[in-house]
């Protein structure tokens, strides 16, 4: 897969912004019942609070924007919400797939490799950099 290689950057950034957009997404279906429709939860609860992480982080790590800990905190909300919405309820820890706790887990992974590896090409946090350089 050498003639990939070129292209990591490039496809560091669309895993970034396609993550971060797909967690938004679950933020405002939490906070606003779209898209997907259902009924909003209350903000003062923790469905509640998952779902402000998940549009604020989501959005921050779409855009490239403080990724490092928007990214670290999405990547613990995902692990807390495997445990509690997932194991603890269904068990089964090491199988993700009897629990459906699969996109958490991969979520939480992803996210991790973020908080690790940081914003990359086609972010907010590059341009601020730049910025910051030339004066």
């Amino acid at each position: 897969m050498k003639f990939l290689e070129p292209y990591g950057d490039y496809i560091h950034a669309a895993l970034r912004i396609v993550a971060g957009y797909a967690f938004a997404l679950h933020g405002t279906q939490k906070l606003f019942g779209f898209p997907g429709g259902g009924d909003p939860v209350a903000v003062a609860s923790l469905p509640g609070l998952a779902g402000v992480i998940e549009l604020v982080c989501g959005a921050l790590i779409a855009i490239g924007l403080w990724t490092n800990r928007a990214a670290f905190l999405a990547s613990g909300e995902m692990a807390v919400a495997y445990f509690i919405g997932h194991v603890a309820r269904n068990g089964a820890f090491l199988f993700p797939l009897a629990n459906q706790g699969e996109p958490a887990v991969l979520y939480c992974f992803v996210f991790l490799y973020f908080a690790a590896r940081g914003t990359g090409i086609c972010g907010v946090d590059g341009l601020l950099a730049k910025t910051r350089a030339a004066t």
